[in-house]
């Protein structure tokens, strides 16, 4: 790992071999989620990008048209969101869809980064 930038070359391989614009969005977001907290460690598991602080807090999938940006513990962002943009029905992921450059909402993406590891430190109450 990369003590300076505190990335790790499984995700810098990972991310070489998207396409460019699907590879675009995601530095991006990856750059965001290591904003968010220098707290969080970078790994790669389930073949993609994951984030954690004393537990899962959000991962990067991408496909061919987009990347979503997931939340492990979605289900319980849901009331923090302002925007209306996690989707997904599963039992507690939830995830925010990117299909180009000008879906990255900066200042909401990290400040529901910051919510999800809070949730990791048994810290959120409402």
């Amino acid at each position: 790992m990369d003590k300076l930038n505190r990335t790790i070359l499984d995700v810098d391989t990972f991310i070489l071999y998207l396409p460019d614009d699907i590879q675009n969005i995601t530095k991006i977001l990856r750059e965001l989620i290591l904003a968010a907290s220098p707290a969080l460690v970078e790994e790669y598991k389930w073949s993609m990008p994951n984030y954690s602080y004393k537990g899962l807090v959000c991962y990067l999938q991408t496909a061919k048209k987009h990347v979503n940006l997931g939340f492990h513990k979605g289900n319980e962002l849901v009331e923090k969101d302002i925007n209306n943009l996690l989707q997904g029905s599963g039992k507690t992921m939830r995830h925010i869809r990117i299909t180009k450059m000008d879906d990255i909402q900066s200042e909401t993406f990290i400040s529901l980064i910051q919510t999800a590891i809070t949730l990791n430190e048994g810290e959120f109450n409402d």
